[in-house]
């Protein structure tokens, strides 16, 4: 029996990633407060929220401090848009300090509301840069099978999941998808992670070639991938891939919606893993979610090709009300002064071991073919077959059934295709907390492999 809110809830709203039929019987989980890594349902149940929301709470919840920089600026300026030349000082600090963090040559910076928008303008970015440089033909960009980039029509048509296009009319013309830089799922037999790293460049070199250099603008990639299923690129892939981008002047933007801001222990994931990117796109943990905010890095031959462009149409066509929204901007800076004084990100590249070792002895599990992490995000797998890897039927569900159990073991954890598991803990976390999350990970897929056995599933 649904309580009155959670009727309320189904009678309202619409879900995202949601099974709407089926929600519609089992109805929400109602939270009404958090504190530090916990979150509390309206009976006042506690929940490890080892998810930091999506990817993104990166402080945690109620953190005192974001509340007053948003209550201040609220009081002092609550909205003011960057059209048409106006500015505010939390936008133009933001700016300078970015510009000051990111790994890649940062002109200018332009901000939206979501990792979404910041991929959306980041494909509009390419196409007017080419236009301007004379090359209306160079304007396909590819991406890959699972990456995920967001759910706009160009962001959509770039994200590499079946879900995201099925009956959606998507990706449209022009988007293309190199293969996932899974080594579990995709390296042949005896293959090594440099191995497999060498043979995706040349597949991704093959595809150039066969579209045409002069026709492809851009390729998009996150550092680790995240609702793709929580995926470590194998050893050498950035390093194998960049060459073949640069040969072809193929702009490579990094999408550090989930990475960026001390996910794999570093400020930007680009810089654990070595990427060199033309552009970045940035969300979630620059506020620690407590705002929506996003953005994308402008660098100077964009930024020249953009003044061209402004000369001859007269403006920069371009622009949402809530871009560097000062509210926003103000959480932003101070979620910045957090982690520089706090010295979060430190913290957090201290605390993976522990938190990769936990994940990595999941591995053992009878139920669990690969779990695998870096930094504080990590997947793990669940198969039929250790062996052979092969999976269950998706219609059984079994990685929903695990979060599930999870769930009701006071953890929240979330599913993704292929029965993978994903793991994305606030950065703030600490290593007995880790420990919760882990021993109660454990209890769900011992109640998985238990459920597996009472509903006789088989391997697909």
């Amino acid at each position: 029996m649904l309580s009155n809110l959670a009727t309320r809830d189904v009678e309202t709203l619409i879900h995202p990633y949601t099974n709407l039929a089926a929600f519609r019987e089992a109805g929400p989980l109602v939270l009404e407060r958090g504190h530090g890594v916990w979150v509390y349902d309206t009976d006042g149940r506690p929940y490890l929220e080892g998810m930091a929301g999506l990817w993104c709470t990166a402080l945690g919840y109620s953190n005192d401090e974001l509340v007053e920089a948003a209550r201040e600026q609220m009081a002092r300026l609550p909205f003011s848009h960057i059209f048409s030349g106006r500015s505010h000082d939390p936008a133009i600090e933001l700016a300078e300090t970015i510009k000051e963090l990111v790994p890649v040559p940062a002109s200018k910076v332009f901000f939206t509301s979501s990792g979404s928008e910041a991929n959306d303008t980041q494909v509009k970015l390419a196409w007017y840069y080419n236009n301007a440089l004379g090359r209306p033909k160079k304007k396909k960009i590819i991406g890959r099978v699972k990456g995920y980039h967001g759910v706009t029509v160009a962001s959509a048509s770039m994200t590499g999941l079946a879900a995201n296009h099925a009956d959606w009319d998507l990706p449209l013309p022009g988007f293309l998808h190199a293969a996932c830089p899974h080594h579990y799922r995709g390296a042949h037999p005896g293959e090594s992670e440099e191995e497999y790293s060498r043979r995706l460049a040349d597949e991704l070199d093959a595809m150039i070639e066969r579209e045409g250099p002069d026709t492809v603008a851009a390729f998009i990639a996150e550092p680790v991938m995240g609702a793709g299923g929580a995926i470590v690129p194998p050893k050498g892939y950035f390093a194998a891939i960049q060459p073949v981008l640069a040969r072809h002047d193929v702009r490579l933007i990094a999408d550090e919606v989930i990475c960026g801001f001390g996910r794999l222990g570093s400020w930007f994931g680009s810089e654990t893993l070595g990427i060199q990117a033309n552009s970045l796109s940035f969300a979630k943990a620059l506020t620690s979610a407590y705002m929506p905010l996003g953005g994308v890095t402008v660098d100077e031959p964009l930024y020249q090709a953009m003044l061209d462009q402004s000369r001859k149409i007269g403006t920069f066509g371009h622009g949402t009300t809530y871009s560097a929204h000062p509210v926003a901007s103000a959480v932003a800076l101070k979620t910045i002064e957090i982690y520089k004084r706090d010295r979060i990100i430190e913290g957090a590249a201290a605390k993976a071991p522990h938190f990769l070792r936990r994940l990595e002895a999941l591995a053992d599990h009878p139920i669990v073919g690969e779990a695998r992490g870096l930094g504080l995000i990590g997947g793990l797998e669940i198969v039929a077959d250790k062996a052979s890897k092969r999976q269950y039927e998706p219609k059984a569900g079994v990685a929903a059934r695990c979060v599930a159990f999870a769930q009701e073991e006071g953890l929240i954890v979330r599913f993704l295709a292929g029965d993978r598991v994903a793991v994305c803990p606030p950065l703030v976390i600490r290593e007995d907390e880790i420990d919760t999350l882990f021993d109660r990970l454990g209890t769900a897929l011992d109640r998985t492999q238990a459920w597996i056995r009472e509903q006789g599933l088989q391997a697909a």
